[in-house]
């Protein structure tokens, strides 16, 4: 049978590093469509030092993030790493700040999108253009989240390569063409323009121009051989980042440099005039003419706005992956995770966070965004560097596969100094967003107020403990103590009722790194019809339930829709675990008025027992347990 799934869901089991890379640049990279300009307003002539200052700090971050990814190669990031470095509570904090982060990108980026598409519609450029404009795509992006729209994996690539390729040809263009290093002397005004307190802020605001590579974190558990591939796909991210936000601000300072005005304030136009689009003012103040540099806008327009579209798509999808996480270790109420009944995602998360995205987009301002963002952003990597320096004191002699450079021993414990140097970093930009902001100090504030009032009663109410993990959904393995396998085929069908404790045995028993689960929804056919009749109902029906899983289980699930004949679907199963090398099949058994129901299927798999069989009971007397009959190849079920 043809494959019926997106093409892009088959690359999830086997990101190598330049996949990573990808991945990893295209969210690094798509915040300098907006940082610039909220940065050079603040900096003004300083911006490139702001920018490098920043850099080494992401630098720190990003060997941070490396390291405790191959230690702990799972998604959830800062999150996760505060769990198995602190208590569910330090988590939740980390968790609480990435989901600002995620609710801020979905409103900066849609907030800019009108901005470089104002190419074609010059309204769009400024409000209430720009905030209609960014309230509708958010409207659109999560309705089509809710309906289970996805992101394309090869499409991200492409235009990552091409976000890339573009900067870099900018960047080659400037340093020929307005590079001077006389103006970039005469734009600085040493604690005049800026003043000490706003160069501070521009370090705090350009850092968001670095977030992002909390992505490969995301992805590791879809790695090849993590151990090297992340570091590896990380530093690649850090080198071709640091080049160009390098350069970037260098050229346009270059072509838009520090003025006074008759008032004697100095400003540029960088953070003026294209504060809401910079790469475009560049593109404007190269001086290639008027034909070539209106097919470049246009171009440049163009891809800005589809890459801050998949950005804030790629912020939406978070939102309602981390919403569900979160509400799968009991940090969240049950009904953010709550699942649509059709469509099979978590439907109130993605409205309650749209709707707070287009909430603080509604005042239209740039820099508030930008700061808010920093809060988030900043109070997230602050709590990954502490862990990752903490399990170095805790957990000293487990594997750490991977470990950035420059150690130094205090007290006994070998200290990595870049989780030092980027913590401090990290934490200085917090405190200083929220000195310098008041504004941005109340909302930061009550974000961290309302959600761990909501952790601590949701918590007290069902009598958990604060700081103690509770997760759920996934139960212990029954019946196949300490095995586990190197793939995994678990098994549908559109006519059965669908079962979370299949997928959670799937999951234990493929629990390690670089481990697979195939996923395959059967859709049966009547003989009346032909095999390739029109049955597109069920077969959304199916790759829904495939979405679910990746959802719950991650992106490492690939997932097959197959149709089949009522009664071979046993066979078919048999065929496709020999086919493709499946270490074990995961099958439910139901029953009916407490007789279990032993399928046609199920007992054709069984004699045919290609592989080890896994049965998940959902019988009457198991409460959240399940009953486990395995069945090993060349043994009688």
């Amino acid at each position: 049978m043809a494959e019926r799934v997106p093409r892009d869901q088959s690359l999830s089991r086997v990101y190598g590093a330049g996949a990573l890379f990808a991945a990893g640049y295209g969210n690094v990279g798509s915040s300098i469509y907006y940082a610039l300009g909220v940065t050079a307003a603040f900096a003004l002539g300083l911006t490139p030092l702001a920018f490098l200052i920043a850099g080494v700090i992401f630098i720190c971050t990003a060997a941070t993030y490396a390291e405790a990814t191959v230690m702990y190669p799972e998604a959830g990031g800062s999150s996760s790493f505060a769990r198995h470095a602190f208590n569910e509570m330090v988590s939740f904090i980390a968790a609480w700040g990435q989901m600002l982060n995620y609710t801020i990108t979905v409103a900066i980026s849609a907030y800019f999108v009108p901005h470089y598409l104002a190419v074609f519609w010059p309204a769009l450029g400024h409000a209430p253009g720009d905030i209609i404009g960014g309230a509708i795509l958010i409207v659109g992006l999560a309705w089509l989240n809710i309906r289970g729209g996805q992101e394309s994996a090869r499409l991200n690539i492409i235009l990552a390569v091409a976000d890339l390729g573009t900067q870099v040809i900018l960047v080659f263009i400037g340093v020929f063409l307005v590079l001077s290093p006389e103006i970039l002397v005469d734009n600085i005004h040493w604690g005049v323009a800026p003043t000490w307190p706003d160069f501070a802020l521009g370090i705090a605001v350009g850092m968001i121009a670095y977030t992002g590579i909390e992505t490969i974190s995301n992805m590791s558990e879809e790695a090849k051989d993590a151990a090297k591939s992340v570091p590896k796909g990380v530093g690649l991210v850090v080198i071709a980042v640091m080049a160009l936000y390098l350069l970037i601000p260098v050229v346009a300072l270059s072509a838009m440099p520090v003025v006074q005005d008759s008032a004697g304030q100095y400003y540029t136009e960088l953070g003026t005039t294209f504060a809401d689009d910079p790469i475009l003012g560049i593109v404007e103040n190269l001086g290639l003419g008027h034909s070539l540099t209106e097919i470049l806008r246009i171009y440049v327009g163009v891809l800005a706005a589809v890459i801050l579209i998949i950005a804030t798509n790629a912020g939406m999808i978070g939102v309602s992956r981390l919403s569900y996480s979160m509400g799968q270790y009991r940090q969240l109420p049950e009904i953010v995770r709550q699942i649509h009944p059709k469509y099979r995602t978590p439907y109130i998360a993605i409205i309650i966070f749209a709707i707070l995205a287009i909430i603080t987009l509604l005042p239209g301002k740039a820099d508030f965004l930008a700061t808010l963002y920093s809060f988030g952003a900043m109070l997230s990597f602050t709590i990954a560097h502490f862990a990752v320096i903490w399990l170095r004191k805790r957990q000293p002699d487990s594997e750490r596969e991977w470990k950035p450079p420059l150690n130094f021993r205090f007290r006994g414990v070998s200290v990595p100094a870049t989780a030092v140097l980027g913590g401090t970093g990290t934490l200085l930009a917090w405190l200083v967003v929220m000195a310098l902001n008041p504004v941005t100090l109340a909302v930061g504030t009550g974000w961290l107020v309302v959600g761990i009032a909501v952790y601590f009663l949701y918590r007290r109410h069902h009598n958990l403990p604060l700081t103690e993990t509770v997760k759920v959904l996934l139960p212990q393995p029954l019946g196949v103590e300490e095995l586990e396998y190197q793939s995994v085929m678990v098994v549908v069908s559109t006519e059965e009722p669908f079962s979370e404790d299949m997928i959670a045995t799937a999951v234990k028993l493929a629990s390690k790194r670089r481990r697979g689960i195939l996923m395959t929804v059967l859709v049966p056919v009547p003989v009346s019809m032909s095999l390739d009749c029109e049955m597109t109902a069920k077969e959304t029906y199916a790759q829904s339930l495939i979405e679910r899983v990746k959802l719950i289980a991650g992106t490492r699930v690939s997932g097959r829709v197959e149709r089949v004949r009522p009664g071979q679907e046993g066979y078919f199963i048999a065929r496709q675990a020999k086919a493709i090398k499946a270490a074990a099949i995961v099958v439910s058994l139901r029953f009916r008025n407490g007789t279990p129901m032993y399928t046609k299927s199920l007992e054709t798999v069984l004699r045919e027992r290609p592989c080890r069989v896994i049965v998940v009971s959902d019988g009457p007397d198991m409460g959240t347990e399940a009953t486990t009959i395995t069945a090993d190849e060349g043994t009688p079920a």
